[in-house]
């Protein structure tokens, strides 16, 4: 018992050695400073409805625990290995709701990277420029195309050509459509069509759902108000 606790102690100054407290300490806060920065910026430049704390507490604690492993890693190449074999048991089956909440997770990865390696100063401007790039783009909408898609559920009679129906309707009211689904419904008495669409400028919901049904006879219709995508 007694060799191990020495081996213990052996161990806890050897890594010491590469760092002080003073730094562990320095890393700690700036990491989980700046991290907390980029928080503030995930959930003020977020969109649609998909926003979750769990996320953005989950972006802080990698930013600062990344910090944390990069100084003890320090230049020890065979702790470096043994970290990696540790991590890669790790399984994350959550699946990513965007794409820029990868480039986030990045982003706080790259933040503790920088104070775990004592670039205190890189740290802090990277985060500021991205920081600030991020917010640019959000405020100013750049890349983005517009468009208000929504989805159009209408029943059919199964003798109505889906391919040709609405055609005329379509180049009235819409400025682009596609065709999503077709299914048997009310025991194959009808068809039920589901498309995407895009209301051309000015064009009324109203309008569009009155003209379809002369063309179906009054049967069901549906139209589910959609989201502004950014492309």
């Amino acid at each position: 018992m007694g060799n191990l606790i020495d081996q213990l102690a052996l161990g806890q100054k050897d890594v010491l050695s590469f760092f002080s407290i003073w730094e562990l300490l320095v890393s700690l806060a700036l990491s989980f400073a700046l991290c907390m920065m980029i928080a503030y910026v995930y959930r003020a430049t977020h969109k649609g409805v998909s926003y979750s704390q769990s996320f953005v507490v989950t972006m802080i604690i990698v930013g600062v625990t990344v910090s944390v492993i990069m100084l003890i890693i320090g230049s020890n190449i065979a702790r470096a290995f043994t970290l990696v074999g540790a991590l890669s048991i790790i399984r994350f089956r959550n699946a990513v709701k965007e794409t820029r909440d990868v480039g986030f997770i990045f982003l706080t990865m790259a933040v503790g990277m920088a104070c775990g390696t004592r670039f205190y100063g890189t740290a802090l401007i990277f985060t500021l420029v991205m920081s600030s790039m991020i917010y640019l783009m959000y405020a100013l909408n750049f890349f983005e195309r517009a468009a208000q898609y929504r989805i159009l559920k209408v029943h059919v009679p199964e003798n109505v050509d889906p391919d040709t129906a609405f055609n005329d309707l379509f180049y009235k009211h819409v400025q682009s459509h596609t065709l999503l689904s077709m299914e048997s419904v009310r025991q194959g008495v009808f068809i039920e069509l589901v498309y995407s669409v895009v209301l051309k400028k000015g064009a009324s919901a109203r309008e569009l759902i009155d003209a379809v049904r002369v063309i179906n006879g009054n049967a069901k219709v549906s139209l589910t108000q959609g989201e502004t995508v950014n492309i």
